[in-house]
């Protein structure tokens, strides 16, 4: 009823991105580390689990300099080229990657974010003030980097999810509130028409 299969879209990104996920939230259908999985295709998943060391040498790309995003990094460098950095993100909750960033730590350079405005990722509690979502911390790396073109393509990807899982749960009014302030508006008129067909019932 929901799929939203039609307003895929594939992104060409230069930045390499790996995405760490903790086990628990690898089976959650409203991961957004898994939504950079599918639509960044030269990105790599990664799954963490408390029992198994995590594999550096799977993990890091040589020739690379690796940033691992996480609240307690730096400001990340200016004037780094994408096409020779890669970044790691860590995805579960607070306090799973806080755990997995004690493993991950001392690979790279932890770099922070400061993200303006509350979470969009309305399909969670954020677990505090200033809280986002692993997507909408690359979010902000690409536009810090000054990849335009990326950060439209995933924004609307990513908002499609939102309103897609806000529909599905049956959130309606929210759904409308939340496509009030985003491109997916007119980014995908013909695919939320569809979704916004009457089904008979059965």
């Amino acid at each position: 009823r929901w799929c939203i299969c039609e307003g895929f879209e594939s992104i060409d990104c230069p930045l390499r991105i790996d995405v760490l996920i903790h086990h628990r939230e690898f089976w959650r259908p409203t991961s957004t580390g898994r939504l950079i999985n599918r639509v960044i295709p030269s990105s790599r998943g990664h799954v963490f689990r408390h029992d198994l060391p995590l594999n550096r040498a799977a993990i890091v790309r040589p020739g690379h300099t690796l940033w691992i995003l996480h609240p307690l990094g730096e400001a990340p460098p200016a004037g780094a080229p994408p096409a020779d950095l890669q970044v790691l993100l860590l995805d579960g909750s607070w306090r799973e990657t806080a755990r997995m960033m004690h493993g991950v730590e001392r690979w790279g350079r932890p770099v922070s974010l400061s993200l303006a405005g509350p979470s969009r990722y309305l399909l969670r509690d954020q677990q505090g003030e200033g809280k986002h979502s692993t997507v909408e911390a690359l979010l902000g790396l690409l536009e810090t980097m000054g990849l335009a073109a990326q950060h439209v393509q995933l924004r609307r990807q990513f908002e499609l999810h939102v309103y897609a899982g806000l529909r599905a749960r049956g959130e309606k009014a929210a759904a409308e509130r939340f496509l009030a302030e985003s491109p997916v508006r007119e980014a995908f008129p013909r695919l939320l028409e569809k979704l916004n067909l009457r089904r008979p019932r059965l």
